[in-house]
């Protein structure tokens, strides 16, 4: 069988070795004879498995004590609902730095449970992304909220926002593990696993213990309250189990090639060797200026968009998936997270250079 590289957004393309090591003990996990999808989360083997888990992901992500972190069911999603159920009272209005499509929808989805404004000066007068030192966060916000990598519209706000006394909350789904970040800074930063974490299912918080504290006094569903998850271990109710294994082997992966340093070193050369093809291009072009392209989700267009069809079927044939842009906005996207090594973007980019040199 020809190797296949997958490009896919999400859920997206695991390490070799991972799915390799799932296929061996699905049917005998750990020993205990049965699967890990039908160990019980009470179980000491399990229970095991979920500390080291979080051991291995407080280690990568420099953790400081001062931060829980949960593994919960809901995506990244749900996230835009329940961050706003925790942490806006009644009588506040959580803040929305909104730089693509889903900064767009965390704050629509947010207006449904709380009141809501949108922060100005984020963008030029051309509509690309502000410098996030120049933006002017109202101090009376509950909060402000922004995602750190827009995966559909391929850009990434590097900087890290200083909101004064307002605390910070971050979408890192797609981003979160790819690069160092001071956790220290936000409030509250999540990620959905199925880009550089595990496979779809698991969404990883981690949340301030102040901002637990200081949370409104509105009753809300024990499965729906940060600090009741937090308290009960994330399990509340049934975790999703079976990612969140896999999300422990994913984590194991990365500290072996290791860890943050080394992954954000390949990742920036991938990216870097994508971008340099696109740009010496006459045929490939992308519209994000260098500052805020996406390390994780390379977006690019054909100069003759009638191609594009073209292009993806014979990707595909050369073994090369999910090349083709968010349906909300068309055109081409590579995304090449974590999991991707270099062979694979090389193999990309050979085939650009050849259906480039043949169009």
């Amino acid at each position: 069988m020809s190797t296949l590289w997958n490009f896919n957004p999400g859920p997206a393309m695991l390490p070799p070795s991972v799915r390799r090591r799932v296929g061996e003990e699905l049917e005998d996990w750990n020993g205990t004879g049965v699967s890990v999808m039908e160990v019980s989360h009470r179980s000491a083997p399990f229970q095991e498995m979920a500390a080291r888990c979080e051991q291995n992901l407080r280690d990568l992500l420099r953790v400081p004590g001062s931060h829980r972190i949960l593994f919960l069911q809901g995506g990244a999603t749900a996230q835009f609902a329940l961050a706003p159920l925790n942490f806006c009272g009644q009588d506040q209005s959580a803040c929305y730095a909104v730089l693509g499509h889903w900064g767009a929808k965390a704050r629509r989805v947010a207006a449904t449970v709380c009141r809501t404004s949108i922060l100005g000066g984020v963008h030029t007068d051309d509509g690309r992304p502000k410098s996030a030192a120049s933006w002017q966060v109202p101090q009376d916000a509950a909060f402000l909220h922004y995602v750190v990598n827009e995966t559909v519209d391929g850009l990434v706000m590097d900087q890290i926002p200083d909101p004064g006394t307002v605390p910070l909350l971050c979408d890192a789904s797609s981003w979160l593990l790819s690069e160092a970040v001071d956790i220290g800074r936000f409030g509250m930063i999540y990620a959905s696993a199925q880009k550089n974490i595990g496979p779809a299912g698991l969404t990883v918080v981690i949340v301030a213990r102040e901002m637990l504290d200081r949370r409104p006094r509105r009753q809300l569903p024990p499965t729906m309250d940060y600090r009741v998850l937090a308290d009960t271990g994330s399990m509340e109710n049934t975790p999703p189990t079976f990612s969140w294994y896999v999300a422990g082997l994913v984590l194991e992966w990365l500290k072996r090639r290791g860890g943050i340093t080394e992954i954000a070193r390949v990742n920036r050369a991938k990216a870097q060797s994508l971008y340099d093809l696109i740009d010496s291009s006459e045929l490939y072009v992308n519209p994000i200026l260098p500052a805020n392209r996406s390390r994780m989700n390379v977006v690019f267009r054909l100069r003759e968009p009638r191609l594009e069809d073209e292009f993806v079927n014979l990707a595909a044939r050369r073994g090369l998936i999910g090349l083709r842009g968010h349906s909300a906005v068309g055109g081409l996207r590579a995304s090449i997270y974590n999991a991707m090594p270099p062979e694979g973007v090389n193999a990309l980019t050979s085939f650009m250079r050849e259906f480039e040199q043949s169009h």
